[in-house]
């Protein structure tokens, strides 16, 4: 065995005493944070220069949706 594979079999170890509730826990609270920053962003950084004015020109929305179904999915799975 070279000092690699020793190194890799520490390292390895070592992330397996992760519990994988915790890693679940830390991912879902990653997409959360990432849910509120898009959320506080002005609407004048998430709408085209040449805005129509309609809803659906508003990037947040769809952003906010995308990252809303992922929580949902990471959290039922």
């Amino acid at each position: 065995m070279t000092p690699l594979h020793t190194i890799g079999e520490s390292i390895r170890e070592a992330l397996l005493l992760i519990p994988l509730p915790a890693v679940r826990v830390l991912f879902i609270a990653i997409q959360i944070a990432l849910l509120i920053w898009v959320l506080r962003l002005p609407r004048s950084e998430t709408t085209p220069p040449d805005d129509g004015g309609g809803w659906a020109s508003n990037l947040k929305i769809w952003g906010s949706l995308a990252l809303l179904m992922q929580v949902v999915v990471y959290a039922v799975l």
